[in-house]
């Protein structure tokens, strides 16, 4: 659970103290809580640390915390450690002071929502700085996301001390490139141009001496680490249990579910059911059936893949479902911060090793597409504004390396005037850059075939991706938009 939960109970502790508990900000399960409360009468965050490595877990984040301290290094006070009361073999509870600062995920998240580029680079800078000075007290965060620091005006707030660890004695500077690699990899695509501006700051920082060979070799690297990373989540930790999925199954049925979908029940056959209602069916086809129903409250549009015969059937046993594909897709999408259609179910029907049917569940999108957002009655500088959007959406994912594999109109929604990918069971994530281009050549030419019978549409959009790509790359744009016949 990552989402705030409001919780009202109280803690007592091994040394008669009470934590009053309010919210209980994030659950790693079975291994601890992170909480807003009250502890002698002042406002603080605790981290209650459970289970039989509680002990051994909270000895190592007192460790970390302390060592940013002999660093220089801001982090939250930490202002008591104790055990929980009549559980003190299980439960450990460290107590920090609660600091007036934004979460640095968040606050970059929403400087992106408001396009604020200068800002977005100073955060990236000044985590940057804290890296830095982290490596010069030959320190590490193992753990590298956004979230594990806070800010508050110019002062950024280094926490989790748990993945604080010194450097091993050999191949130190490889392991520095790979840490900052790490912590830039989770920039956003379309600020892939600031990895030099914060490797230079780095450099500076830690008295590197800079050199176009260095950078362009942590270039690579970062680039490497994200498509890792990315690859990790979605091609394997959301087919298990893990914070956003828990997993059943047994020989008949494995099931999927993010963990924010609230269902007690699903099952095929009750989807089965739900589909027969042509009423809200979207598509039917030998292959795959698509329809709308209302489940836990939601609006939830289901895909089921049929199994056309025995033979696909022995097929799909040996290669990854479709449905399967989608629902690793969407996953990667959200994680590189591509907009999508929420997923929120993955259903596959079995016989021990033999694949059956499988259902993919997303969250229904109420937008048109994209051919029917651009046929309304709507102003130019609207459909400017959309067709550049779009066109950024398509230099990210060349940024990224994700071709989709069917760019007509209706897998593109478009929401608040902004394109929002579907039908993801075609898309691909490559690691070899020759075979990417041709991909992304032909999802540009792809998509610009919806526009073949109205010339007017087809103009607004060539000078998009023109404007969108000239203005990131001057070199790419003669490249790929010249091959895709944009240019």
């Amino acid at each position: 659970m990552n989402a705030p939960c409001v919780m009202a109970f109280d803690l007592r502790l091994a040394d008669g103290s009470i934590l009053a508990i309010n919210e209980i900000v994030r659950v790693v399960p079975n291994k601890r809580l992170v909480c807003k409360a009250l502890w002698n009468n002042q406002a603080v965050y605790a981290k209650v640390f459970i289970g039989t490595n509680a002990k051994r877990y909270a000895q190592r984040d007192k460790q970390g915390v302390q060592a940013l301290i002999n660093a220089n290094i801001a982090t939250p006070d930490l202002l008591h450690t104790a055990s929980i009361e009549d559980n003190i073999d299980a439960g450990e509870v460290l107590i920090f002071k609660a600091i007036t600062a934004q979460n640095a995920e968040v606050l970059y998240q929403q400087l992106i929502e408001s396009k604020q580029q200068s800002a977005r680079l100073h955060l990236m800078l000044q985590l940057t700085k804290v890296v830095a000075q982290m490596h010069n007290a030959n320190l590490q965060q193992t753990d590298l996301y956004f979230k594990n620091f806070l800010v508050d005006a110019d002062t950024v707030y280094a926490i989790d001390g748990d993945g604080i660890q010194p450097f091993s004695t050999i191949f130190k500077k490889r392991q520095k490139q790979h840490n900052l690699a790490a912590l830039l990899s989770k920039m956003d695509g379309l600020d892939t141009d600031w990895i030099e501006d914060c490797y230079a700051h780095y450099c500076k920082q830690s008295d590197t001496k800079y050199t176009p060979f260095d950078f362009a070799g942590h270039y690579v690297l970062t680039q490497k680490i994200r498509q890792k990373a990315a690859s990790s989540y979605a091609d394997k930790k959301v087919f298990r249990t893990c914070t956003d999925v828990k997993v059943k199954q047994n020989f008949k049925q494995y099931m999927a579910i993010s963990h924010d979908f609230d269902v007690t029940n699903l099952s095929s056959l009750e989807l089965d059911d739900a589909l027969s209602d042509t009423k809200n069916r979207f598509k039917s086809g030998n292959t795959c059936t698509v329809g709308r129903v209302l489940m836990a409250n939601r609006s939830v549009v289901v895909k089921r893949y049929n199994i056309k015969n025995i033979w696909h059937a022995f097929k799909l046993s040996i290669t990854q479902s479709r449905a399967a594909k989608s629902w690793a897709n969407a996953h990667r999408l959200q994680l590189l911060n591509v907009a999508t259609a929420k997923p929120l179910a993955l259903i596959k029907e079995r016989f021990g090793w033999l694949k059956r049917r499988a259902y993919f569940l997303t969250e229904y999108i109420d937008a048109p597409d994209i051919a029917n957002f651009f046929a309304l009655s709507i102003d130019d500088e609207t459909k400017q504004k959309v067709a550049y959007e779009t066109a950024l959406l398509f230099y990210k994912l060349n940024l990224l390396q994700i071709s989709h594999g069917d760019c007509k109109a209706s897998n593109i929604k478009i929401v608040d005037d902004k394109p929002v990918l579907i039908d993801l069971d075609s898309m691909q994530a490559h690691t070899s850059i020759g075979w990417f281009e041709r991909k992304h050549i032909r999802d540009l030419k792809r998509f610009m075939q919806n526009w073949a019978n109205t010339p007017e549409t087809a103009a607004i959009f060539k000078l998009a991706f023109i404007q969108a790509y000239n203005e990131i790359d001057d070199y790419m744009m003669p490249t790929i938009l010249e091959r895709a016949k944009i240019a």
